[in-house]
């Protein structure tokens, strides 16, 4: 008997005519690891809503869900909080308390466990996360990888049977990733807990899954193990479905005539294998130029000399020193680790934050002698959480009001409106509140409106974050567009395949400063940890290669599309 079986589940959010989830069958076997991938509002985040009585959406629902063979509206409280638990996409929308230890206890309190129980899971749990050291630490100085690990191990302590986890890597550094979903795999394999994960980043996630889901406006369009879910899509002919495919998964399909089911790769251990033996070109160097200055020859429009930043007078310094110089239309990513200080680096930039000692200046005119209004119009911040934008009840009005608020700032505002509305597909969801987005779909939202100013300069703290791989590839054209225009972005993202076939140069902060500025070309293929699944995959024959089309240029196949010959 399967431990949870769905039966033409239908879904449908309040003055909406549109489903959001249509005729939704499948069944999950106690034990397995299932993922959840598929278009940004395809239904992921409302489906495992479902599942979680407690948080439900209000909505008309038809169908059934059985747990355990009975209806799951049919559970005892007790037993649906303590058997199915959820961490959310946010951490900061999870966490309610104000230290560490207090956070963990919280839910066995609301549940009346006896204090010698607590005392007890709490120490195993801490000590399975490496949480000790920070038990009586404010939960508002730990880092958005450490918030996540809190939140994990605060489900645990309940011992659920089932784990539902919606993007909960989306906002992790590439090695904290990695870390947080070893720690998944664990609890599934050791523990036989069932995981059910929703997720866009399929790089690290495929080779755990047992099963992959994958939905498509409200529906399952295809469901079975990694590989034949792979060979699916390969042979739909549907070549949007071919983005949400992990890369090595894509490189295969390039560089094989005859693809086999089971010969698809789902990891990079197996791809080297297949993978470079169909490489039948040598060793090639890219004939790039690594040296930042010499393409852009104008004086920096963001300057940062030394700079030093602390949250409070006891605490050590965030950045310390730091120092970095941004040209006209350069595009920026600075990647690090969680808690490096990437976020309030870019607060410093926009304004936000003024540094203790040290100088930042904008077209060198010194930030803090700079208009606060002359400042906004000109620097265009996208914070991590998009909900910091949002104050109206409607998507609509907060796109009309945004921008009668420009009129007299911005020239055709009304022209900029409808283009971002069309580019964002943002006009279905007009009558949505804010709040009831996905996550791509806020994240979306906010872009539009920091984008109505128009202006020069634009940082986005993890804009990626929620995205699905087709919006990904519209957002980047979007991206050009301004960067053809002039404008200089600024980026912070943890979103390593993105970042490395889209963005001019990288940037790692770490200890404070910023220690490596380079192309993202040499950026990536000089790294062990932060770099692509590609470029693990064919490094030793192609060092430079760090997406899938610099493997295209170098082996074409006559079976796809001729590619330009690059200069190697």
């Amino acid at each position: 008997m399967a431990l949870i079986y769905i039966q033409n589940l239908n879904f449908t959010y309040p003055n909406n005519k549109q489903r959001a989830l249509k005729n939704v069958n499948f069944f999950v076997e106690e034990g397995e690891f299932v993922v959840l991938c598929g278009p940004s509002g395809c239904g992921k985040t409302t489906l495992m809503s479902q599942l979680k009585r407690e948080i439900r959406p209000e909505g008309d629902i038809s169908g059934n869900i059985y747990y355990r063979g009975e209806p799951i509206n049919h559970m005892p409280k007790k037993q649906a909080v303590e058997e199915i638990g959820m961490v959310f996409q946010d951490p900061e929308n999870q966490i309610v308390l104000d230290t560490v230890l207090h956070e963990l206890a919280f839910s066995m309190e609301n549940m009346g466990y006896d204090i010698k129980i607590m005392k007890k899971r709490i120490a195993e749990m801490s000590n399975f996360f490496g949480l000790e050291k920070m038990l009586h630490k404010p939960v508002n100085e730990l880092s958005g990888g450490e918030k996540q690990i809190l939140n994990l191990a605060s489900v645990l302590l309940l011992q659920p049977k089932v784990l539902l986890l919606d993007e909960p890597t989306s906002q992790l550094d590439p090695i904290g990733a990695k870390r947080f979903l070893q720690m998944v795999h664990r609890l599934n394999r050791e523990l036989s807990m069932t995981i059910i994960m929703s997720e866009h980043r399929l790089e690290d996630v495929f080779p755990l899954a047992d099963k992959v889901i994958f939905m498509q406006k409200g529906e399952v369009k295809h469901m079975g193990n990694p590989r034949s879910i792979s060979y699916k899509i390969l042979m739909s002919g549907d070549a949007a479905q071919h983005n949400y495919l992990p890369s090595v998964v894509r490189m295969y399909s390039y560089l094989k005539k005859d693809i086999e089911q089971a010969e698809i790769p789902i990891d990079v251990r197996e791809a080297k294998t297949v993978i470079c033996n169909l490489i039948d070109k040598d060793e090639k160097q890219y004939s790039e130029n690594s040296d930042i200055c010499s393409k852009f020859s104008e004086k920096p429009v963001i300057s940062l000399k030394d700079v030093c930043f602390r949250y409070d007078k006891n605490s050590p310094n965030i950045l310390d020193k730091l120092s970095l110089d941004i040209y006209p239309g350069e595009f920026l990513t600075i990647l690090g680790g969680n808690g490096a200080g990437k976020s309030t680096l870019l607060q410093i930039i926009a304004g936000l934050k003024k540094p203790q000692r040290g100088k930042v200046y904008f077209k060198g005119r010194e930030m803090s002698r700079i208009k606060e209004g002359e400042r906004y119009s000109k620097i265009g911040y996208l914070a991590q959480n998009p909900m910091l934008y949002f104050i109206y009840e409607t998507v609509e009005d907060e796109l009309y009001k945004r921008a009668e608020m420009l009129k007299t700032r911005v020239d055709d505002v009304e022209k900029l409106l409808m283009e971002y509305m069309d580019l964002f597909n943002l006009e279905p969801l007009l009558k949505r509140h804010p709040y009831d987005l996905s996550g791509g779909e806020k994240q979306r939202l906010a872009m539009a409106t920091v984008l109505l100013s128009k202006p020069e300069v634009l940082l986005l703290d993890e804009p990626t974050k929620g995205l699905d791989p087709t919006f990904k590839i519209n957002f980047q054209n979007m991206l050009d567009k301004l960067i053809k225009t002039g404008m200089t972005i600024i980026m912070v993202s943890h979103d390593i395949e993105f970042t490395a076939g889209n963005t001019y140069s990288c940037a790692l902060l770490f200890n404070g400063e910023i220690t490596s500025k380079d192309t993202s070309s040499n950026f990536f293929s000089e790294n062990y940890f932060y770099t692509t699944s590609v470029n693990r995959t064919v490094r030793e024959k192609l060092p430079k290669a760090i997406i899938l089309e610099d493997v295209k240029k170098v082996c074409r196949k006559e079976r796809h599309m001729p590619v330009k010959t690059a200069s190697y």
